[in-house]
C-alpha cells in the first residue's frame, strides 16, 4: 500500500492535477475573502491556462471562477480564444465569455465563429453572442445578410437572433425591409418569438405582411410563425395564399390554418382540396381539415 501511495504521488498526471486543484482552491479563497487582485495578469493568465485541464468538471469549476472575476478576465479569455493552440482552452473560453456576457467581446467571437477550424469553438461563440445579446445584434445580422458563408454559419446566426429575441426588436424593425431573403426570413422567426413574448399588434402585423414576401421561404416561415401563435386574424391571408401558384406555398398555409384551429377555415380548405394538383399537399390539406373538425 505504501509502496503504492508512492507510485500515486510520482505520477506526473496526478501531481499535475493536485497542484491544479490547489491553485483553484487559493484563488476561490482569495476571492471569498475578498483579496484576490483582478489587476494580476500572470494570476489572470493561469487560470485561463487551467481551461486546458483534462478533467471537464474541473474545467467547469475554472470557468465559474472566472466568470465570478468578471470582466477583468475578459482580455485573457479573448486571447485564448483567439490564439490558443488547444481547443479545449478555446471551446472553454468561449463558454466563460458567455457566463460573463461583456458586450467588448462581439467581434472577437464573431472572429471566432467565421475562422476557428474547431465546430464546437464556433458553437460556443455563438451562444456567447446569443447570450450578450443587444450588443450582438448587428454583426449577427451582417453575418444573415453574406452570400459567401457556410450555411450552417447563417444557421448558427439565425439562432442567436431568435435566442435574443425581444432585445432584438429595435434591429427587426429595420431589418424586415432588408434585401435579403436569408435575412428577412431570419427576421420573421425572431419577431416570432418576441411576438410570444410581448403579443403586440405590430409584430403581428409584420408577420402578416410577411405572408406576401416574394420569397417562398419567408412566406412560409410567416405562415408557421402565425400558426404557431394560433393568431385567428391571419386566417382570411392564410385563405388566400391556399390559391398562389406556388406548391410550398399553399402547403405551409394549410399546416398553419390547422394549428391555428378555427372552424372558419374547414370551407375554404374542402375548396382549395378539389381543386389542388399535388398529391402531397392534397394530404395535407386533409389532413388540416380533419385535424380542425
Amino acid at each position: 500500500m505504501v509502496n503504492s501511495n508512492a507510485q500515486a504521488e510520482a505520477d506526473p498526471i496526478l501531481l499535475a492535477h493536485a497542484e491544479t486543484d490547489a491553485f483553484l482552491q487559493e484563488v476561490t479563497e482569495q476571492i471569498d475573502l475578498d483579496s484576490f487582485d483582478a489587476n494580476d495578469s500572470n494570476l489572470l493568465k493561469r487560470l485561463v491556462e487551467c481551461l486546458g485541464d483534462t478533467r471537464g468538471m474541473t474545467r467547469l469549476r475554472f470557468a465559474e471562477t472566472l466568470a465570478e472575476i468578471g470582466e477583468a478576465a475578459t482580455p485573457f479569455l479573448l486571447d485564448g480564444l483567439a490564439n490558443h493552440v488547444n481547443p479545449v482552452v478555446r471551446r472553454a473560453a468561449a463558454k466563460t465569455l458567455t457566463l460573463i456576457a461583456d458586450p467588448t467581446a462581439v467581434p472577437h467571437l464573431i472572429h471566432a465563429l467565421l475562422n476557428d477550424e474547431d465546430t464546437v469553438v464556433k458553437g460556443s461563440s455563438i451562444g456567447a453572442l446569443a447570450r450578450i445579446g443587444e450588443p450582438s445584434v448587428q454583426a449577427l445580422l451582417d453575418i444573415l445578410g453574406s452570400t459567401d458563408l457556410p450555411e450552417s454559419t447563417i444557421g448558427h446566426a439565425a439562432w442567436a437572433l431568435a435566442f435574443i429575441g425581444a432585445g432584438a426588436k429595435e434591429y427587426l424593425y429595420r431589418a424586415i425591409a432588408s434585401d435579403s431573403p436569408v435575412v428577412r426570413g431570419a427576421v420573421v422567426g425572431a419577431i416570432a418569438k418576441v411576438a410570444q413574448e410581448e403579443p403586440k399588434d405590430e409584430l403581428f402585423e409584420i408577420l402578416v405582411k410577411s405572408l406576401t414576401d416574394v420569397d417562398v421561404d419567408v412566406r412560409c416561415e410567416a405562415a408557421a410563425a402565425l400558426g404557431n401563435l394560433a393568431y385567428k386574424p391571419a386566417i382570411p391571408n392564410l385563405i388566400e395564399l391556399l390559391d398562389t401558384g406556388d406548391g410550398e406555398t399553399r402547403r405551409a398555409a394549410a399546416l398553419s390554418l390547422m394549428k391555428v384551429g378555427d372552424r372558419a377555415a374547414i370551407e375554404p380548405l374542402q375548396a382549395a382540396l378539389e381543386k389542388e394538383s399535388e398529391a402531397a399537399i392534397q394530404g395535407v390539406i386533409k389532413l388540416a381539415i380533419s385535424q380542425i373538425k
